[in-house]
């Protein structure tokens, strides 16, 4: 019997062949702009007065945490608890919530929740973890509004470590969940589980801003290079990708020592016998993935990395086993059930073998993976591990630390962490910045600065050039700190160091006079010089602070060096990526609207800004509509000169008129951008877009300005 004639609408509701073609089939090249609308209000179901983190700082900590305690060790015969105890289980989903994040673009982490969704909560490094997350569900039912998913999934992986004697360093909490997959990170361009299309020419040169190995792992393959399992190898993998999730190699060996100090590895059977990751898996299977047809296929019978055993004689247990083990044997290369690489100590001793997770009385052999086994045949690696080895208080104090950066790296600075167990060190990785002053007089530092004799483009372009280093992915850079004064902002080509050594030479003078710091003089130079080219006034706020070059760590902040700033049509050199889809990346990551980056846009260029000529088609001196009305001149004809300028010709005359840049010339081309440019250039909304240029500009100045939030 044929199929009766659907009644409802196609397009996207389902994942079948019936839905139809979408713009992005027919045309694959086009600019997508749907970054810039991820997490629309209208995918929010809290209602817009609802503040996640007012919510948390009612919530009974101590009950939740003691219902976290009670919960490691309520094992549920559905998915019954290795040894007893739930701790290793949700020490790996913690780890795996956070261990996305790396430092290119500061994406990825566990500061929104996002391994409940595609595609992180299917890949195959995160196995199984949709049971845990289906274990936290009665907490997260209890606690309700006062707890995200967010910071459940880290609190969770804290508890575990402490419910096994371990040592954890704090908490903070206040991270918001987000409701749809981030469809639009960049996670790699493989088209397959565990592909590894992702480097250039050398192990090293792992496409940016990627930092796990192969698609779908969190860090790197535990059997080795492509289960290459060549310990050396292996640590050259391990050191690029920790390194890229902003360890050094001390927090990496303390990382991995610590982790593995718990629990065990499962690969109990034929991996064939696993079924589909969660996102792919039947309907009635209620959200759970890799069912697995090996004998039970739970307990003693689980298969998720194909890897098996635990790693120490006390899987939940904190203690120094893991070097214990790791140095007091040989090791010689076999294979797990599943086929895949392990390490087996040769000749075991039986009082270091580890009991059965049945809780039956056997025991089983402990194991290594091949990463593992780098720890002590990589030698940088080997001296830290001997170190922690003779030393297992500076261990477990090394492991508290890194595991505390882990799991707040994408939170931002200190200001932002909630709850009774936040530190009161402040670490450097949280870039702190002194709290500055709000007693000065403001007007009397504008007039200063109006009396200094800068351009509007100079003060102008020195507060962007401060402030759009912020990325709401972790919460870093921006104005605050004034930052763009230390190294290595400072010596930044996008910066112009030379303009900005003038501008600075001026502003700081100001800034000492007059009681103020140099952050808010930077920002409130910018306000100025908007002002006197609009003659509309710019709201300012007052309490940023100057951070020290101290507190400013300069292999953590040379990654925020912008490549490209389509906003200054500044591009270092030409990439794989066009500038304008770097141009989008970038507006994403300062939390702009398209129509915020149209007008920005529009307007700093108004104002002179830019890198060369391209795009320079106004006297810099009046922020007016008159970019987007030449952008739409019907009068021109525009060719290609390179693979990033263009030239327009006037019609009649056929004389040059103008050049453009590729991010000058897609406000033009592109339908939706065009639709804003358009709406921009109108006669009648010349005030429209001041206003709306300022609220942006606003926006990107106060980006970092969490105190206000």
């Amino acid at each position: 019997m044929d199929d009766v004639k659907c009644p409802v609408m196609h397009g996207g509701l389902t994942s079948n062949n019936t839905t139809g073609t979408s713009n992005k089939d027919w045309w694959p090249n086009q600019l997508n702009l749907s970054i810039l609308h991820q997490h629309d209000k209208k995918t929010n179901p809290y209602a817009e007065n609802f503040d996640y983190r007012e919510a948390f700082k009612t919530i009974d900590y101590k009950a939740l945490k003691q219902d976290l305690h009670d919960l490691m060790t309520d094992s549920q015969a559905w998915w019954p608890a290795d040894y007893g105890h739930y701790g290793p289980f949700f020490i790996r989903m913690t780890w795996h919530a956070a261990g996305t994040y790396r430092t290119g673009d500061g994406r990825g982490g566990g500061g929104t929740g996002a391994q409940r969704f595609a595609p992180l909560n299917s890949w195959p490094d995160n196995g199984n973890l949709d049971k845990a997350r289906r274990l936290l569900w009665p907490v997260k039912k209890k606690y309700g509004n006062k707890i995200s998913w967010a910071d459940l999934l880290i609190l969770a992986g804290n508890v575990a470590i402490e419910s096994m004697g371990g040592k954890t360093f704090g908490f903070g909490g206040g991270r918001p969940d987000i409701w749809h997959p981030e469809e639009d990170i960049h996670w790699g361009v493989e088209t397959e589980w565990l592909g590894d299309n992702r480097y250039g020419d050398t192990r090293q040169s792992l496409d940016n801003p990627l930092a796990a190995v192969q698609m779908g792992l969190i860090y790197v393959n535990p059997e080795g290079p492509n289960a290459n399992p060549d310990p050396l190898l292996s640590a050259q993998d391990v050191r690029e990708t920790f390194g890229r999730m902003a360890m050094n190699d001390e927090e990496t060996v303390a990382l991995v020592a610590g982790g593995h100090t718990f629990g065990k590895a499962h690969g109990a059977g034929d991996p064939e016998l696993v079924g589909a990751e969660p996102e792919g898996a039947p309907m009635e299977q209620m959200g759970f993935g890799w069912k697995n047809a090996h004998a039970s296929g739970v307990g003693v019978d689980t298969t998720t990395s194909g890897i098996e055993g635990p790693w120490t004689a006390n899987p939940t247990q904190w203690d120094n086993g893991y070097f214990d083990m790791l140095f007091k044997y040989d090791w010689q290369l076999t294979k797990s059930p599943a086929g895949a690489h392990i390490w087996h100590p040769v000749d075991l001793e039986d009082g270091d073998k580890a009991p059965e997770v049945d809780g039956s009385g056997n025991t089983v052999t402990p194991m290594m993976t091949t990463a593992d086994m780098a720890m002590i045949k990589d030698p940088a690696y080997r001296a830290i591990s001997e170190r922690f080895h003779k030393n297992p208080e500076q261990f477990a104090d090394a492991f508290a630390r890194a595991w505390f950066k882990l799991l707040h790296r994408d939170m931002g600075p200190k200001v932002r962490y909630l709850g009774p167990e936040v530190p009161e060190e402040e670490l450097i990785w949280q870039d702190p910045v002194p709290a500055g002053s709000t007693s000065y007089d403001v007007a009397a530092v504008k007039q200063a600065i109006k009396d200094s004799g800068l351009s509007i483009a100079e003060m102008v372009e020195t507060a962007w050039a401060s402030a759009s280093t912020y990325r709401g992915s972790d919460m870093r850079g921006g104005a605050n700190g004034a930052r763009i004064r230390l190294a290595p902002q400072k010596d930044w080509e996008a910066n112009k160091p030379a303009q900005l050594a003038k501008v600075l030479g001026v502003l700081e003078p100001i800034a000492d006079a007059h009681g103020a710091s140099v952050a808010d003089v930077i920002v409130l130079a910018g306000s100025v010089g908007i002002e006197m080219a609009s003659g509309k006034d710019v709201p300012f706020t007052p309490g940023r602070g100057d951070a020290s070059q101290e507190q400013t760590d300069i292999d953590s902040f040379a990654v925020l060096e912008p490549l490209a700033d389509g906003f200054r049509n500044y591009l270092q050199k030409n990439f794989s990526v066009s500038p304008e889809e770097m141009m989008l990346d970038r507006a994403q990551l300062m939390g702009l609207t398209a129509s915020e980056m149209t007008v920005l846009t529009g307007g700093l260029r108004s104002l002179g800004i830019s890198a060369d000529e391209r795009g320079s088609w106004t006297d810099g001196n009046s922020l007016d509509n008159g970019w987007f009305d030449t952008l739409l001149d019907m009068d021109v004809e525009w060719t290609a000169t390179g693979s990033n300028s263009y030239q327009a010709k006037d019609r009649a005359s056929g004389k040059d008129v103008r050049t453009a840049s590729r991010v000058d010339l897609v406000f033009g081309s592109n339908s939706q951008l065009r639709a804003l440019a358009e709406l921009y250039a109108q006669n009648d909304n010349q005030d429209k877009f001041v206003t709306d240029f300022i609220a942006a500009w606003v926006k990107v100045m106060n980006a970092d300005r969490f105190e206000l939030a």
